[in-house]
């Protein structure tokens, strides 16, 4: 399993509320919260990204609250995968659940930058800036988190796990 696509970074603290802003919370529907997605921070965010696109963050990515609305929008939104230096658990947990891949690696997230193509392979952790021609390793998903991301999230590999 791998992506492929364009960087968008952030810092540090990127909460939930910037990721998909409350006032949008009234419907679950992923394609609504998508056009919504992280508009409080990047406004051009949703203009710009493509499918296959990467988010890269610094520390405490996803903090605040627990809604499972923020992973939901980043992956509607075509994001294939988030990289931080670190996430909050909750937001870490609710990923996986809906099957978006998300990697902690601390180097990875302090060399790339905007626009940076990269690489990255879920299995071996592997990132590759294409860009800079740079390597990183992140820790790779265990084959039960791979089975529940290649499914898109728990509720389908459990369905297809029965």
């Amino acid at each position: 399993m791998k992506a492929k696509g364009r960087v968008f970074k952030y810092g540090s603290n990127v909460d939930t509320d910037v990721i998909i802003p409350a006032r949008y919370l009234n419907t679950s529907d992923p394609q609504e919260l998508a056009t919504h997605c992280m508009e409080d921070i990047d406004r051009d965010f949703v203009k710009k990204v493509e499918a296959g696109d990467i988010i890269v963050a610094e520390k405490n990515f996803g903090c605040g609250s627990s809604r499972e609305h923020a992973p939901l929008a980043i992956k509607a939104a075509g994001v294939s995968c988030v990289i931080a230096t670190t996430f909050a658990r909750i937001f870490y947990r609710n990923a996986i659940n809906i099957g978006l891949p998300i990697l902690e690696c601390e180097e990875a997230a302090k060399a790339i930058e905007s626009g940076d193509q990269i690489e990255v392979d879920f299995k071996t952790g592997k990132i590759v800036n294409l860009t800079k021609q740079q390597a990183y390793q992140a820790q790779g998903f265990p084959e039960f988190m791979q089975k529940i991301i290649e499914a898109d999230g728990l509720i389908q590999y459990i369905k297809t796990s029965l």
